[in-house]
């Protein structure tokens, strides 16, 4: 499906349920009350350095409510600005399959029943709390309504995995994206950019590997420094150079034109609070970010896939 025009220079998510769907879409961030695998021990401690204590779910629901007072709760604030839209039941914050299977049954299949214009349920989580009795469960799911598996991938250097103590490797998520397409599930991947020491070829070699891989959709997020995180807190004692304005742009430019074509980009730009970001303080300004992404894009008149296409003559 080639969603790609003058103006967006890649396969926007928007687009993508505009033509599938004949309306607007929009996400409802729900929070199920889990916790991570690398927060309670169960393979490391202390999280991922750069996450917030909201477990990345920083504009979820609340965790104490019940999740149709959630849904209802962020419901009514989107129709502020779209009246007629469609939903997707979204678990965001913390890993949300990181509970007993009866536990994930009950929760997702309340999701899907909170509203009749649901049309998705998506689920973020990590790769290596993909238990097969939880695939089968996703897969019957699946049937009913369709599911998209956000899975965190951040970089795929290990150095730099291991920095920010995401505690699994690229194996694992290579395995796990596989086994969730052998049951046909919806796989999207997150990666960040400008993690400490990485440099621009090393970030282009991230969505190489990606393009590798049976992936459907993609969101490319800048690194966040945030109040209350390890990394933060490391940043503020000893600071280290980050991507300016001017780079990320001419980063992302570069990663959308090395990605395959066939894959939706879901962001190019992420969102943090305003009162818990430290740096960089440029990404508070979402639309110059966007807009200069498809400013650098027009001006080389090149699409989402040239590079990669090339590279295949």
């Amino acid at each position: 499906m080639n969603l790609m025009n003058d103006e967006k220079h890649y396969n926007t998510i928007h687009n993508y349920y505009l033509q599938k769907y004949q309306k607007k879409v929009y996400k409802i961030p729900l929070n199920g009350g889990f916790t991570c695998p690398n927060i309670d021990g169960t393979v490391a401690s202390g999280g991922c350095t750069f996450c917030s204590y909201m477990g990345s779910g920083d504009f979820a629901g609340n965790k104490h409510e019940p999740l149709k007072t959630q849904f209802d709760t962020i419901k009514k604030m989107m129709e502020k600005k779209w009246r007629d839209g469609l939903y997707i039941a979204y678990f965001q914050a913390n890993t949300n399959t990181h509970a007993p299977l009866k536990r994930l049954k009950e929760l997702f299949e309340e999701a899907i029943t909170l509203d009749p214009k649901i049309v998705m349920i998506s689920i973020a989580t990590r790769p290596d709390v993909l238990p097969d009795d939880v695939i089968e469960y996703l897969s019957d799911l699946n049937r009913r309504m369709p599911v998209q598996i956000e899975l965190g991938l951040q970089t795929i250097h290990q150095e730099t995995s291991d920095l920010i103590n995401r505690a699994h490797d690229l194996k694992c998520f290579d395995d796990a994206v596989k086994r969730l397409r052998e049951k046909n599930i919806e796989v999207v991947v997150h990666i960040i950019n400008g993690l400490p020491h990485e440099t621009k070829e090393m970030m282009i070699e991230t969505i190489k590997h990606v393009n590798t891989l049976d992936i459907q959709g993609i969101k490319i997020h800048m690194l966040h420094l945030m109040e209350k995180t390890k990394m933060g807190y490391q940043y503020k004692q000893d600071p280290w150079p980050l991507l300016s304005l001017e780079d990320y742009t001419d980063i992302v430019t570069d990663q959308i034109l090395w990605l395959r074509k066939d894959i939706i980009i879901h962001r190019i730009t992420g969102d943090a609070p305003s009162d818990m970001l430290i740096a960089p303080l440029w990404t508070k300004k979402k639309f110059v970010v966007m807009n200069e992404i498809d400013k650098r894009l027009r001006k080389l008149n090149l699409y989402q896939g040239d590079y990669h296409e090339k590279s295949h003559l």
